[in-house]
């Protein structure tokens, strides 16, 4: 596995044993530079969410993506910074990335990369898997001859479910999400996420909200002929449209009955980026664990009772009650949710 670069001091370890830890009189401009793989899209160290509708190219852009960072090649006007191996989970239609990949060869005549396909399941609510993957990227690794940077799971909602998990828990996402963390730590790598939106689109990822909270970077795509990636929320970056593209079908030639073998693909074209339709309102962090915890409440909904209780157990407001009504009213001035009698919903 990759490690820290010589001499920067990056941690020093406790004498009696314990954690590590970096001194304040340490910290450098180098030290807490990010580590782009792909320059403010993926970085060692952080995990990305990229969610869309079912067909909305999301796992076809992760295969164009595994492309170019293997290939040291730009993305999307976004720049290389270095090739890197990369593992692509794919937990769903394995088959199908891998002809997307192979499309993507022909198309760029290349060589051989350092990607790695896996289709086996993979229970990432087991910390037991934890190590599994770990040493499948130390394999990988060997077979390169490099460093992986940068591993796909594609979907998000296998690796819940494989273990018996709901996605519309927090406790479960939680889980997987603890277990995405001990595989960075111990790979240094850029873990990146597939998911699916819910019903309502501008809600984000299907299930629970905390995927806001653990992901580095979320990115949704919508749009038809010519699709847009948005950041919907970065921790420190700018959130908004990243980039726009198309789709292409390539085709490979005919099958033994004469018929086209052909897959659809991310088109290499670079079209003009879109502005995304709706722009999904900006929330504080408050407003959106207390947004969550009515979506996940379903159409049933919360009594005030009940959504006071939530949040004062999430530690909102209960300081001040009154945040808990400068909350409500602000995503009731947004049109994110309404009240009828006692009882609280999410405008669906």
């Amino acid at each position: 596995m990759s490690k820290p670069i010589p001499g920067e001091n990056i941690v020093k370890l406790k004498p009696e044993g314990g954690f590590p830890f970096q001194l304040f009189g340490d910290l450098t401009a180098g030290s807490v530079a990010k580590r782009h793989l792909i320059k403010g899209v993926f970085a060692r160290g952080e995990t990305s969410a990229w969610i869309s509708p079912p067909g909305g190219m999301k796992s076809a852009l992760m295969a164009q993506a595994s492309i170019c960072v293997a290939g040291g090649l730009d993305w999307h006007g976004k720049r290389n910074k270095g090739a890197a191996g990369v593992v692509y989970f794919a937990l769903e239609r394995a088959d199908l990335v891998r002809r997307r990949l192979q499309a993507h060869r022909e198309r760029m005549n290349l060589g051989d990369l350092p990607i790695a396909v896996v289709g086996s399941t993979v229970d990432l609510m087991a910390p037991a898997t934890v190590s599994m993957v770990i040493e499948t990227l130390k394999q990988a690794e060997e077979s390169f001859g490099c460093s992986v940077g940068l591993a796909i799971f594609d979907t998000f909602a296998k690796l819940i479910a494989a273990g018996g998990g709901d996605e519309d828990k927090a406790r479960d996402q939680g889980r997987v999400f603890s277990n995405i963390q001990r595989v960075k730590e111990a790979a240094d790598i850029h873990v990146a996420i597939v998911g699916h939106t819910g019903k309502d689109e501008s809600r984000g990822m299907r299930g629970s909200n905390a995927a806001l909270g653990d992901a580095d970077i979320m990115n949704t795509i919508s749009g038809d002929v010519v699709r847009t990636v948005v950041v919907t929320k970065a921790n420190d970056g700018p959130e908004g449209p990243l980039f726009s593209f198309k789709s292409v079908v390539h085709e490979f030639g005919l099958d033994e009955d004469g018929d086209m073998i052909s897959v659809n693909i991310v088109s290499d074209e670079r079209p003009e980026m879109l502005a995304p339709a709706t722009p999904a309102p900006k929330l504080t962090a408050n407003q959106k664990t207390l947004f969550g915890m009515l979506h996940a409440a379903g159409s049933a909904g919360l009594t005030l009772e009940a959504w006071n209780n939530q949040a004062r157990e999430a530690g909102i407001g209960v300081k001040r009650k009154a945040d808990l009504n400068d909350i409500r009213a602000a995503l009731l001035s947004k049109g994110l949710v309404w009240s009828y009698g006692d009882k609280w919903n999410v405008d669906r």
